[in-house]
């Protein structure tokens, strides 16, 4: 991935939290498409009606995600406090995403994988969170 190549050669970028911005980035990346081949193959099984919840969810979670992956991507002029807000929503859909995946975790490998993802996005936007100290 060439996230943390680009945020260190934006001219804007103050290098301040690179380790925790850069890995929040590649987690939002991964999650969305963990999340979406996860509704994808939740289609695939024969019980679908019964993963309902879970697509929406899995879909859902990819949009913020990516939303939040790309946002977080734009150094010029950001805005600190709509980049906190996005790190808390998107932390707070991969944690309620990763609980609706765990319940399916024991029958479908591909829920495991992608709680796995929400779970370790999750944390990211977490320690973006810290790391970038205020909202303001």
């Amino acid at each position: 991935m060439h996230a943390q190549q680009m945020i260190a050669s934006h001219p804007a970028f103050t290098g301040q939290h690179a380790d925790s911005l850069t890995h929040c980035i590649e987690a939002c990346f991964d999650c969305a498409q963990a999340c979406t081949a996860c509704a994808d193959a939740c289609l695939a099984e024969p019980h679908v009606t019964a993963l309902v919840a879970c697509v929406r969810l899995d879909l859902d979670c990819a949009d913020i995600c990516l939303a939040t992956g790309r946002v977080l991507s734009r150094q010029t002029q950001s805005q600190r406090a709509l980049a906190w807000q996005l790190l808390e929503t998107c932390a707070g859909f991969c944690r309620l995403c990763a609980e609706e995946c765990e319940k399916h975790a024991g029958r479908h490998q591909h829920c495991r994988l992608c709680a796995e993802a929400c779970r370790a996005c999750e944390r990211a936007c977490h320690q973006a969170m810290a790391a970038s100290g205020s909202r303001t």
